[in-house]
């Protein structure tokens, strides 16, 4: 009689034993080792060798013993949100919800708001980790791998962080929007390893510098200051190494392959100005997001723009010039140029690229020359 032997584990949890704290994502991508060791790419190199000397440490080099007032923070951190100036303003629509909201109402708004931010913020870090990781393993070139490497291990680190200081500092996380999720599994799932670079590096970690930048400008609280301007000195070598790779690939792709990262760009990008806000904020709020969400809509006409142009500013201001670098704008007769001209952000095409300011962002050096 023939034993029966179980199939080896995997650590994977079958679909009976998987809850929603793990989702399953298959990278239809291939693995490339490269055995070419020679150091061919200088740029690479300098920023591969830039990315080791900043290594940074979450334990050591932020002082989790500072004591966080979320009222206080808020009172700082959300002085501009958004969010809270459309409920204010629907404050005296005719039926509003919002009819009897007083300050500690607003007070709390700002505050599951700043946290959803920072949710997001912290899946999206793990999502960097991801593909980072996949851009590791299917890179053809070595001085990409080993920068790649030093990426996943700022993404962990971006992760880590961003979870502590809600957890210690704020409280329950939110969950990650539908949005920011299909982004990342998209390049996840994708085959062709320039289109993990293009959105992450070029796209994503765009839209991250305008956000974390934003947030910087704004708060106070000590410890989430000293947590930002890290991760902005990281994200920002991130972007230069995804303009320095994809610049020397789109050189040898044809016209037809160029179109079609032209067109993920633009859907990609212009997607990402009409992005919808955490419909769990007016749960937590007590609210049916369906009653709020029209009076949002009517009274976010009445906001004052400048909240919006801010952002749209930093993000466009280091995406339009990125992607000018890669060749992407005029490529197939600047089908890019005209798509993103008739959205009007073609005016900050000739803002500085990452790729040339990224040493500019570089805190932990600063840090550091002065300690």
């Amino acid at each position: 009689m023939t034993d029966i032997v179980d199939p080896p584990a995997t650590g994977i949890p079958s679909d009976a034993e998987r809850d929603d704290t793990i989702k399953l994502i298959t990278d239809n991508a291939d693995r490339v080792f490269a055995w070419k060791y020679d150091r061919e790419r200088d740029q690479l190199v300098t920023l591969y060798n830039r990315a080791m000397a900043s290594q940074w440490d979450s334990i050591n080099d932020l002082d989790w013993s500072t004591e966080v007032d979320p009222e206080y923070l808020v009172q700082t951190t959300q002085r501009d949100n958004a969010t809270v100036e459309i409920a204010r303003a629907a404050k005296d629509l005719p039926g509003s919800p919002f009819a009897n909201w007083g300050e500690k109402e607003y007070t709390e708004l700002s505050i599951e708001s700043l946290k959803a931010t920072l949710s997001q913020f912290m899946h999206g870090e793990q999502g960097a980790m991801m593909v980072a990781a996949k851009i590791c393993e299917t890179v053809p070139w070595i001085d990409a791998k080993y920068y790649a490497a030093t990426q996943t291990m700022d993404e962990a680190r971006h992760t880590e962080v961003f979870a502590k200081y809600l957890h210690t500092k704020l409280g329950d996380a939110y969950p990650m929007s539908p949005f920011l999720e299909e982004q990342i599994q998209v390049l996840i799932e994708d085959s062709r390893w320039d289109i993990a670079y293009l959105g992450m590096q070029i796209i994503i970690e765009s839209l991250a510098l305008a956000a974390f930048g934003q947030m910087l400008r704004v708060t106070e609280e000590p410890l989430l200051r000293k947590l930002l301007r890290y991760v902005l000195s990281d994200e920002a070598r991130h972007v230069a190494f995804g303009i320095l790779s994809l610049g020397e690939f789109y050189e040898n792709l044809s016209e037809a392959e160029l179109k079609d990262r032209q067109e993920f760009m633009a859907e990609n990008t212009i997607r990402n100005r009409t992005r919808s806000t955490t419909p769990e904020i007016w749960e937590r709020m007590n609210m049916n997001v369906d009653d709020v969400r029209p009076f949002l809509m009517e009274a976010a006409t009445k906001v004052d723009q400048s909240l919006f142009t801010g952002f749209q500013k930093g993000f466009f201001g280091k995406l339009v010039p990125n992607t000018r670098k890669l060749g992407l704008l005029d490529a197939n007769d600047g089908l890019l140029r005209r798509q993103w001209g008739e959205a009007g952000l073609m005016e900050y095409e000739f803002a500085d690229s990452t790729a040339d300011d990224y040493d500019t962002y570089d805190a932990v050096a600063a840090d550091r020359a002065t300690s």
